[in-house]
Order: C-alpha cells, then structure tokens, then sequence
C-alpha cells in the first residue's frame, strides 16, 4: 500500500463512518418513538429500508456521480467510478483509502433521504417510499452533494462553506420534507389539530442519544483526519447541541409556563442541526451563540405549519429546514477563519461570504423543493404514496408483518 497512508486518520474515519451509519437506527427509534403506537413499526423500517438501498444505488452509480470526475466542467454532476469495483483497496483519497471516504459519504446519503419520512409519517405508504427513497437519492442528493462536497462542485469552487452537510443534509432534507408535506397534504389528526402523541418516549431518548453519538463521527470525522479540525468540530458539535437544549427549555418555559416532554430533544437537535456546517468554522462562543439562536429560531419555526397549513408530522421542516439555514447563514457573520474558510462579518470578513452563504441556501432549497415536488407528484399519481383517511385511522402497522 502506498507510503501516504496515515493509519491514525483512516481508523478514525472508519470509526466515524460506523458511528453515522448507527445515526439511521437511532433516526428510526426517534422517530418510532414519536408517532403513535399504530404507526411505530413502518416509521422504524422506513429509516431501515433506506440503508439497504442507498447503499446498492451508492455502490452502482451514486459515489460516481456524486464524487466522479465533473460532466463538461459546470460543476453540477459527476460522471464515472460506475460500480465500486472500480476502486482498488491500495487506492487513496489524500491520507485515507479511497475505499473508507466511500462508505463514509455513503451514510450522509442513507440519513438525509431517511430524515424526509419524518414529515409524512403515517401518511405515506410503504411501498412507494422505497420506489422515493431510489429516485430521490438520484436526482436531488446526488447532484446537489456534488455541488456542495466534490472539489469539483460549482459552490464548492465559489468558496461556499459547508463542513459536515448543512446544505447537503439538513436543509435538502428540511425543504424536500415540506414539499413532500404539501404533496400528500395534511393527515386526519392534523385537520383535527390534535397534538403529538408519542406512543414511546423511551424509544425518543434513546433515539436521541444515538444521534447525537453519531453526529460526532458526522461533524468530526468531515476533516478526514485526527488532528485539530476534527478536535474543533468534535468540542463545538458538544457545546451546540447543549446550548440548543437548554435554550429550547427555557423559552417554552417563558412562553408557556409548562415545559413539554419533546422539548429537550428538539432543542438539541436544532442545535446539532445548526452546528453541522460550521463546526470546524466556529470559536467555542460562536459554537454556543450558534446553539442558542438555532433553538430559538426553530421554537417558532416549528409552529408555520399551523400558520400555512402543511403537515410537518414530526418538524423536519421546523427544526432541520430552519436549523440548516440558521446553520449555513450563520457562517457568513461566526466564521472566524481559522484553518479553513473564510472569515465571516463579526470577524473582519467581507460582504460576499454572507452573500454566497444566502445564495448557496436559496439555490439548494429551490432546487430541493422544485425537483422533490415533482418526484412525489410523479408517484403519487401512478403509485399512489398518499394513504387515505381509512388507512390512517386503521394505522399503517395494519397488517404489518413484524417477525
């Protein structure tokens, strides 16, 4: 094998990508554990079934179009690498074997599309969403990861900051999730505004605790090595997600004198969430000031859905579409420019890193929105993804089989 091998980096990257790969099944009990106890085993193997495909559609053709050498030089898809047999053992990327990068940018692909079925959970059929799960990963995550990861990608070379996946992860996510809320529309419980009713909150904590386990191999394992970077994004993804918890308590506690059981965890989460493009970009203060207002946006955030109407079942939209553009935006004032990117407003930099920021975040959503849409349309009427309003008082388990 090559002499640039360094073993300290490709363990922790392989650790790292085991450690993202655990974010699915804890994305599965998080979201299980949130909806009602009728509807708890399809929401477990909807973020199931999605490791199994992404991982056969990334080893045929997704790695290649998504990290492959750049189609007529635009910067907007990558086109090569077909099949993963492609890629000897002793190839390297930098430091690291190719091989490990793969399977690493593999388990951002597997929770993003996974992410989505929060926002039409117990609306949405089984067996369309694996036919979602294909043609989404294909023409929404692919393309705009090339855009934002490969050093090829058109915002990559524009100098748009993005750590671990702030526009590629959370906010794809975030945005594809409304426009699949209004796709299928609101659910009966919505239309009675009835509230949340998590059949197992054991089941949400655990999910939490798995996430945020795996959010650090997510953050610290992007600088694809051990040094000081990882070390940075690794201590800021800490202090914002507990800043976000804690700030996400304290104004449901000023706001409505009562605190919720879901509170603690949605804070962190749109902490973590916010933190994920900026980590390695960010001073300690800036990681905690990052928490702090990522929880207050996404406090009000995630009540649009009663203002406009579409039925964010479990606020994808409110905490990962809104925690992702408080994430990305942020950058343009936090960004201390240290080590990598470049410095934001409160650090002497100029008007254009806020302005790329801002654009980066309206180019990605509108292009999530516009293409995620028409995906669901497209299915929905040939395959008819949207359950009716008997299925969904029968619940989606109906029928299910468990063993």
């Amino acid at each position: 094998m090559s002499t640039g091998l360094n073993t300290g980096d490709s363990a922790w990257l392989m650790a790292s990508t085991a450690m993202v790969l655990l974010m699915t099944p804890g994305l599965a009990f998080f979201y299980g554990g949130m909806v009602r106890s009728k509807n708890m085993l399809t929401m477990l193997y909807m973020s199931f079934i999605s490791i199994s495909l992404v991982t056969v559609l990334w080893f045929l053709y997704g790695y290649g179009m998504a990290f492959g050498k750049d189609l007529g030089g635009l910067g907007l898809l990558g086109w090569g690498d077909w099949r993963l047999g492609h890629i000897s053992p002793e190839a390297l990327q930098g430091r690291i074997p190719k091989q490990i990068f793969v399977c690493f940018q593999l388990t951002f692909a597997i929770i993003t599309v996974a992410l989505i079925s929060g926002s039409i959970a117990g609306r949405a059929r089984f067996g369309p969403w694996i036919l979602f799960v294909i043609v989404w990963v294909t023409l929404v995550y692919i393309p705009v990861a090339h855009w934002v990861f490969a050093d090829s990608g058109w915002l990559n070379r524009w100098g748009v900051m993005d750590f671990a996946g702030g526009l590629v992860v959370e906010l794809n996510s975030g945005i594809s999730g409304l426009a699949m809320a209004i796709v299928l529309g609101p659910g009966i419980a919505f239309r009675r505004r009835e509230g949340p009713r998590p059949g197992n909150i054991p089941f949400v904590m655990l999910g939490l605790g798995l996430l945020w386990f795996g959010w650090f191999g997510f953050n610290a394992g992007s600088a694809l090595n051990d040094g000081v970077l990882a070390t940075r994004a690794f201590i800021s993804t800490m202090i914002a997600g507990c800043a976000g918890m804690l700030t996400w308590r304290l104004v449901e506690w000023i706001r409505f004198r009562h605190l919720t059981r879901l509170g603690s965890t949605s804070g962190a989460l749109a902490g973590l969430v916010a933190i994920t493009p900026s980590c390695a970009f960010l001073s300690v203060e800036g990681a905690l000031a990052m928490g702090v207002v990522a929880a207050l946006a996404c406090t009000y955030a995630v009540e649009l859905k009663l203002v406009a109407g579409y039925d964010d079942t479990l606020d994808v939209v409110g905490i990962h579409g809104a925690g992702g553009i408080v994430g990305v935006v942020g950058l343009g004032f936090l960004a201390t420019g240290w080590e990598k990117g470049s410095p934001g407003l409160f650090y002497g930099g100029p008007v254009s890193v806020l302005g790329k920021q801002v654009a980066a975040m309206l180019a990605v959503g509108a292009y999530a929105f516009l293409v995620t849409y028409i995906i669901g349309k497209v299915i929905d009427r040939f395959f008819r993804i949207r359950t009716t309003e008997e299925e969904q008082a029968r619940g989606l388990d109906a029928g299910f089989t468990a063993g």
